[in-house]
This record gives C-alpha cells, structure tokens and sequence, in this order.
C-alpha cells in the first residue's frame, strides 16, 4: 500500500502549485516585474503574465522532479530569453524584470505559507531550494538572451538594427552611403518612417517579414519594431490585430522627427484600442491634444464644471454632444449612432446648454455658423471630461 506523503514538506509543496495557478499571484509577481524594469512595463501586460506563468511552472516543475539545478534543462527559461534578444530587449533590462518578479514570489510564498500554518523551518528550507533553482534559471534565461543575440548579428540583424535606431533616434554620426547600401537604402531616398505597437516576439517577426518584402528595413528600437520603408504595405496584407502607424515619406534626414510624431500618435492610438495601418496625419488632432493633459483637464473641469461625474444623466448628456459633435452636428446622424430619435438629441443638447452654456446653435440642425475654434473648445473638453471619468 502507497503511503501518502501529508507533511509539511507536502504542504509546502502544495502552496507552490496553488501560487502558480492562482491569477491574482501571478498578476501581483508580474506587476512588481513591470514596475522594477521599464522595458518589461512597455511589454503587453498579457505577455508578462505569460513569461512569469512560464517561469515558475519551469521551477516548480524541476523541483517536484528534484532534479538538481545543474542537471536540469531549464529550456523554456532559455526559450524566454532569446524571444527577449530578438524584441530587442538588454540583458539587464529582462533580469531587473525577472529578480523583481522572482522577490515578490518569494515574498507571497512566505506570507501564504504563514496563512497556511505551515512551520516556518520549512519555510526556511523551501525558500533555500528555491532559491538554488531560481539562480539556475536566471542563468537559464542569460544564456538563451546571449545565444540569441549571437544568432541575430551572425545573421545580419545586429548591425540592421543598429542602423534603424541611429537613423530614428538621431545616432552622433550619420551613416556612411556604403552602410545604407547595403541594407537597401539611399542617402537621397525618400522614406516612410513606420511604428509598430507591441506585439509578442512571434507576431513581431511575422509583420517584419511582411514589412521586409515591401522594401521596409525594420529592427526593435525602444521595445517596438520600427524602420524605414520607400513604399507603404496594403493593409490587407498585414497582420489584422496589430496596429502600426506611418508618416507620410521624407529624407532620411527627418527621420528622428517623425519617429517621434509616429511614436506619440501610436501612443493616442492605442489607448483608443485601434488596430490597423494608419497615417500619422489622421490622427494629427487628437495626438496633438493628448500632448497638453494639464491643459485638458483644466477645460473639462472650467467648461463643464456644473456636471457631476456620477450622475449618469450627465454622463448621457456629454456623451450625447460628443457624437452630435463627431457626426458633424446632425441631429439625425447622432440619433442613429446613439439609437434614439433626434428629438431626444435636441433635448440632451438643449438641457446641456442650461447646466453649462453649451452653444445655443447646438439644438439646431447645424453648427449654425458656430466658429471652428469653439467646436473644438467644447469638444476637447468634453472629451476630457468623460474620458478622466
């Protein structure tokens, strides 16, 4: 007859199985990962999860086979590390993320492991075993970033990377012709720049391949694939789910500048949970707004400082003029976005107006020769406003 093993070694055992398929544990270990690396927090908060679940079922796994350290093949671990390298991300950037994440589980193993009663000798020595592996898979997740680092400069990447961050972030000297050349660019060449947002390492080399057989030369420039390319891509022909803004093409010259325009339009883009190709252009007005938050809030809370934000009839009456606002000024058009009869617009206009001085020309059909300046006076407002509640 098998005896069943009910010790404390068995409890301890058990807590760690509990903390690896607890959610809240998992979110607490990566959180802590995001806040202590800033290039993990600019990572979807998605995939940290997934790297931290990956990480710890790696070492529980090792320790229920109690396998020593040495001896284990921590494949996952190295597998994690080199889908780092090809993002883009340092060394030193994925270990801060990775031993923040590693004291926090700590950290949670000690105070459930109290909660449970479990004696704290064994804690002690649970927390030692621990520790033995965790430095193993540090070491794990190490070799498979440097590996995949080699792997990518032998075969080109390094040094075309290396060109797309000089030529988007303004690098001390400016590339020779030869070394344009030879990745396909021309000094008096005429460039898109293009940003992708954050995708996970296999999506990121999907789309850069796409990116790559329409002329583009792209490589990880601050966590994010981003490059230069003479002809934009259909956007049928792109990944569906990822979201890429570009600037209209320019020398290369002016590249930097509208890294950054590309960069904070991406920003306001996904914020509004866009997806798609977009021109930098269409999204001019609200990037350029997102740029002043102090002065946004102070028209919100000037314009519109009769409203209370959790009366829900208010938060009707501003959603309503913000769509009688985005469907050009028409009653009708509101009333079918908003499924009410346009009677109903004119009258939440109308009872804006009265809490607020909402133009009177609002309960027209029109904007009523209602100045351009004003529009978006009101309407900035409006969007600051709902958007802070």
């Amino acid at each position: 007859m098998t005896t069943v093993d009910t010790g404390p070694a068995a409890s301890f055992d058990a807590l760690l199985r509990n903390l690896v398929t607890d959610p809240a544990a998992i979110e607490e270990v990566a959180g802590a990962a995001r806040a202590h690396s800033p290039e993990v927090s600019r990572l979807p908060p998605a995939e940290v999860r997934r790297q931290v679940t990956t990480l710890l079922r790696c070492g529980l796994t090792a320790l229920q086979d109690r396998i020593e350290p040495g001896e284990r093949d921590f494949a996952e671990a190295r597998r994690l590390g080199a889908d780092r390298a090809t993002q883009g991300m340092s060394v030193s950037g994925l270990l801060r993320g990775v031993q923040a994440g590693r004291d926090r589980a700590v950290e949670l193993v000690i105070r459930h492991g109290r909660s449970a009663g479990i004696p704290d000798e064994v804690l002690l020595d649970g927390l030692i075993t621990i520790g033995r592996y965790a430095t193993a898979l540090e070491r794990a997740v190490i070799d498979g970033h440097r590996d995949a680092e080699r792997d990518l400069a032998r075969a080109g990447h390094e040094p075309r990377t290396r060109l797309v961050r000089r030529l988007l972030l303004g690098g001390p000297v400016t590339p020779a012709a030869e070394e344009l050349t030879r990745f396909g660019l021309r000094a008096d060449g005429s460039y898109h720049c293009l940003v992708a947002g954050s995708v996970d390492p296999v999506r990121a080399d999907g789309l850069a391949g796409r990116l790559a057989r329409h002329g583009a030369v792209v490589g990880m420039v601050e966590d994010r694939l981003a490059g230069l390319t003479p002809r934009l891509p259909p956007a049928d022909r792109l990944d569906p789910t990822a979201l890429l803004v570009a600037a209209p093409a320019g020398p290369l010259d002016r590249a930097p500048r509208m890294y950054g325009l590309c960069l904070a339009a991406l920003r306001v883009a996904a914020g509004q949970g866009r997806r798609g190709l977009y021109d930098v252009t269409e999204l001019a007005g609200e990037t350029a707004l997102a740029a002043q938050p102090a002065l946004a809030e102070l028209l919100g809370d000037t314009l519109l400082a009769a409203l209370d934000p959790v009366d829900g009839f208010h938060r009707e009456l501003v959603s309503t003029a913000l769509t009688w606002l985005d469907h050009g000024q028409r009653l009708d058009r509101a009333g079918a976005a908003l499924h009410v009869h346009p009677n109903t617009v004119r009258y939440r206009l109308r009872r804006l107006r009265e809490l607020t001085g909402f133009p009177a020309s609002a309960v027209g059909e029109g904007a009523g020769g209602w100045p351009v300046v004003e529009i978006l006076r009101w309407w900035w407002a409006l969007r600051s406003w709902r958007d802070r509640r």
